[in-house]
């Protein structure tokens, strides 16, 4: 550990993020794998995300191609799937830094029959991304880490306040979020799990 309390593989990920935020995550990958090389853990924790991500990106592409969605709700299914797909690709690059291989996507079903049966069920999922990211951020072993699932679980909250206020409901019901542990997030999203 240096003089001031900052070991090499933290100074060489911090600048490696620094060069993914400005010029993507790619740009980084060998820079990186040195300064991860021991968290261990924390691929569990990306894992968990990844497979949440996972299923969120198959909620919408399901939505956008057989829930007849129109207007706001159809413009939201496609950007917030954009942004799915997007989560997917950086936690997948992640995980493949931290040395371990990204798990295939799930295969899912979601019932959607039509637009009202998509925002109750959006609202539910975005919802439950919000607390299982908030229940999953202090097992982070890196602070780098946390945050990257820092800057998800922000836009996570924002799909679900768009979706809950378009759905009629309070896009902030309460002042604080409540966190979900990993195994009671796993049951709830299981119904969805082929």
């Amino acid at each position: 550990m240096g003089s001031d309390g900052i070991t090499r593989s933290t100074f060489i990920l911090r600048g490696a993020l620094g060069v993914a935020a400005t010029y993507g995550i790619g740009a980084v990958t060998p820079y990186v794998s040195e300064a991860l090389a021991s968290a261990a853990d924390d691929q569990e924790v990306l894992a968990f995300a990844l497979g949440l991500e996972q299923l969120e990106s198959a909620f919408y592409k399901a939505a956008s191609s057989r829930a007849g969605l129109s207007g706001q709700a159809a413009t939201l299914a496609k950007s917030f799937g954009s942004h799915e797909d997007d989560h997917v690709k950086a936690l997948s690059q992640l995980i493949t830094q931290l040395g371990g291989k990204p798990a295939a996507a799930p295969k899912a079903k979601f019932g959607l029959t039509d637009q009202a049966s998509f925002l109750k069920l959006a609202v539910r999922l975005e919802d439950l991304g919000v607390a299982a990211y908030n229940g999953a951020a202090p097992l982070l072993k890196t602070p780098e880490l946390l945050s990257a699932l820092g800057s998800i679980v922000n836009v996570e909250a924002r799909h679900s306040a768009a979706l809950r206020a378009l759905a009629g409901q309070d896009p902030s019901p309460q002042a604080f979020e409540k966190p979900k542990p990993a195994d009671q997030v796993g049951v709830e999203l299981k119904t969805f799990v082929q």
